[in-house]
């Protein structure tokens, strides 16, 4: 009964970043949608479809922009501070924030490919990206942190490895995603 509560847990921890996002773009995808047509249908006899979808990019590209201006990192930081406090918003808020950093922007995390020996008899090797060179903060030495994506899928797993079982790849990190989410089909 614990391994059932605890893959209900797992599962929830996995689908659950992902349904609060894409619901939340639902909703404001929603409410410009209806709130623009609204506004439109004083002016003219017809609907324009997909006026949500345009009006939904144009913000976000527009909040990117303000991202970026010194006017607006304070309010950033302010509602990241408030964020991380809250009980059950931080885990959820930092964990979407750390994923999103970790695949593009100035924290991008998977830029270093790299083939692990997993097992040594067969010589078996297991695709992945190095995300923490150094992990002597939690005790560990020679090792280092490698995240392997899973194919067909938007999961993973994270292993501290020995330096001495990684090959770095010359190849750029997007190629190797690509393979690796694709399950191999894609070439590099």
């Amino acid at each position: 009964m614990k391994k059932i509560i605890r893959y209900f847990i797992q599962g929830l921890l996995i689908i659950a970043p992902s349904f609060i996002t894409i619901y939340i773009i639902y909703l404001v995808f929603r409410f410009l949608d209806g709130t623009l047509q609204q506004f439109f249908e004083k002016f003219m006899p017809f609907r324009i479809p997909g006026l949500g979808i345009v009006a939904l990019l144009i913000i976000i590209t527009f909040l990117g922009f303000l991202g970026q201006s010194i006017l607006f990192r304070p309010l950033q930081v302010l509602l990241d501070r408030i964020l991380k406090k809250a009980p059950l918003v931080k885990v959820l808020y930092s964990a979407i924030r750390d994923l999103f950093s970790a695949f593009v922007g100035k924290g991008k995390k998977f830029n270093q490919p790299v083939l692990v020996k997993v097992n040594l008899i067969s010589d078996l090797e297991k695709m992945g990206f190095i995300t923490t060179e150094d992990l002597t903060v939690i005790g560990i030495k020679d090792k280092v942190a490698v995240y392997f994506p899973h194919s067909y899928n938007f999961s993973g797993e994270m292993f501290i490895v020995p330096r001495k079982h990684i090959k770095l790849l010359n190849i750029p990190a997007t190629e190797a995603m690509k393979f690796i989410v694709s399950g191999g089909v894609t070439t590099v």
